[in-house]
């Protein structure tokens, strides 16, 4: 062989194999040589928003601050029970207006800030004095801001310490749940007052994986936090969250060794991962729907019998077996049935092009087109955004109603559809803490309009009925109240629920400890390789 031709296959075999470290396990460069840097590189199909959880609702987003940022209260393994996290213990007064929390002991903020009870407070001051464009979940979850009517929350102090009291001006029946929701993260108060509007992409919390780097739509890098206060985590010293946003390239990515882990998989590619001898398939718990979403305060969707009609006008039972292949059920409500309160006796509108046409004739649409907003994104609820706005696109058009497909970026969807400004878009919710009032009262009461009702629906038995069950604690009552809400939500039609989804997953067989969980929002600090 030439020399020349020899050295330019050593530096070829160079690269490949500095390119193939990138993930899984790799020698660390420190000088006992022999350790081995544990890195996890885990394929997404879209860049995350902001990384302060508090001011954001999409996933990708949670994602991420799930691992840098913690929570008084945590969801179990792979269900919502609810379990200690930062408050080792809590108890509730009698008339449900007081919650006493008592904090884990000697635990830091990732920059050296201690977590004390203080730290507790001024996170909860600067939520209640926010609004609803800063703090969307907040809003969504506790009715309001300081001094607002429908206010949950009415004062949080410090009792030395180590003691947290929350004192409410109503009883909020999943109150404690919607504490353990990853946006209600406790965040350093020093970095958010030295950073500001920037702590957005500088977060800092008590979490296992501390914030490295963020290169925009491309990837984010956190590194193991050494001072963890839980004893033996992370296992791993180094995740990297690629954006990968088609499916099918996501998953080359898996199989040829570029990333270890992978979400939004294919229900049409299940089987060969489950064939493949070097993967293995993981199944989120489903706790999700995904819909179309109808803006109530845009002609034509301004009338019931128009909205209706879409209802009937779409195939959702073909939309299902095309494109998720056997990992969906067909939706009829707007929360999953395993969800406490769901109403199966509600009749699902079938697939009736003649009944659609017929309400079309009766309504006052004029025949204009309509826009037809397509996710840019894959989502656990809605694997192909674009494929699914074009099998929709054909039902309409089959009834006369003609509409052209939109496309934008997933911030700017998200942002402008949040103003109301979509007549139809495709969208969907994975419950955040298993609770009925998270998909109902978040999606769809007037209190939410501009924060997570993007159809801007309201309707005034509905929200009498939500707020009551807000405040109701007996749990079969509760659901009594939430099963007639979905009866008028039925009727009055703003969405057209299409699917409950079984998320899929896939990473290296050599992975172990990654428990999938239902709410979308995955820790990763028990994970680990064989």
């Amino acid at each position: 062989m030439k020399k020349k031709s020899f050295v330019f296959v050593l530096l070829l075999i160079l690269v490949l194999s500095t390119a193939l470290a990138a993930c899984g396990e790799k020698k660390d460069s420190g000088s006992d040589g022999d350790k081995k840097e544990k890195v996890l590189v885990f394929g997404r199909g879209a860049d995350s928003v902001k990384l302060d959880p508090a001011a954001v609702t999409d996933g990708e987003s949670l994602n991420v601050t799930k691992n840098i940022f913690e929570t008084l209260i945590n969801f179990g393994e792979q269900n919502t029970d609810l379990v200690p996290g930062l408050a080792s213990k809590w108890e509730t007064s009698k008339n449900g207006l007081e919650y006493t929390f008592e904090l884990q002991k000697g635990v830091k903020f990732q920059d050296g800030t201690d977590f004390n009870a203080e730290a507790v407070v001024k996170n909860f001051e600067r939520w209640m004095n926010g609004n609803a464009k800063k703090f969307p979940y907040f809003q969504s979850m506790f009715g309001g801001f300081k001094g607002d009517k429908n206010a949950v929350i009415k004062e949080v102090k410090a009792d030395g310490e180590d003691k947290v009291i929350i004192t409410l001006n109503y009883p909020q029946a999943p109150f404690l749940k919607n504490l353990a929701m990853t946006p209600f993260a406790i965040a350093s108060p020093t970095a958010l007052e030295k950073e500001g509007k920037n702590f957005e992409k500088k977060p800092v919390g008590t979490g296992p994986f501390t914030f490295v780097e963020w290169k925009r739509n491309d990837s984010i890098t956190l590194k193991k936090n050494e001072d963890y206060w839980q004893k033996g985590l992370p296992k791993l010293d180094k995740v990297i969250f690629r954006s990968i946003p088609d499916n099918s390239a996501r998953l080359n990515a898996l199989t040829s060794g570029e990333i270890d882990l992978a979400d939004g998989i294919n229900p049409s590619d299940a089987k060969m991962i489950e064939d493949n001898p070097n993967l293995q398939l993981f199944k989120r718990p489903s706790l999700n729907v995904g819909y179309l979403g109808l803006t109530v305060t845009r002609k034509p969707f301004d009338d019931k019998k128009v909205r209706q009609a879409v209802n009937y006008a779409i195939d959702k039972q073909a939309i299902v077996d095309t494109f998720y292949e056997g990992q969906a059920d067909v939706a009829k409500n707007p929360m999953p049935p395993v969800i406490k309160g769901f109403n199966d006796s509600v009749e699902d509108y079938k697939y009736d092009p003649e009944k659609a046409k017929k309400l079309l004739a009766e309504s006052d649409y004029k025949g204009e087109t309509i826009e037809l907003w397509a996710m840019p994104v894959p989502r656990p609820y809605m694997p192909d955004g674009q494929k699914i706005a074009e099998a929709i696109q054909k039902n309409l058009e089959d009834v006369g109603m003609k509409s052209k497909i939109v496309n934008y970026e997933w911030g700017t969807y998200l942002d402008k559809a949040s103003k109301g400004e979509a007549d139809a878009f495709l969208l969907g919710w994975t419950g955040d803490n298993g609770d009925a009032d998270n998909f109902l009262y978040t999606l769809l009461d007037e209190d939410n309009i501009g924060s997570n009702n993007y159809t801007y629906f309201k309707n005034a038995e509905t929200h009498k009925l939500l707020k009551e069950a807000q405040k109701e604690v007996d749990e079969e009552k509760r659901a009594k109240l939430y099963e007639k809400a979905q009866e008028i939500i039925h009727e009055e039609a703003p969405w057209v629920a299409i699917a409950y989804s079984t998320p899929l997953l896939a990473g290296k067989k050599e992975i172990t400890g990654f428990k999938a969980h239902p709410t979308g929002s995955d820790r990763f600090d028990t994970i680990d390789f064989k």
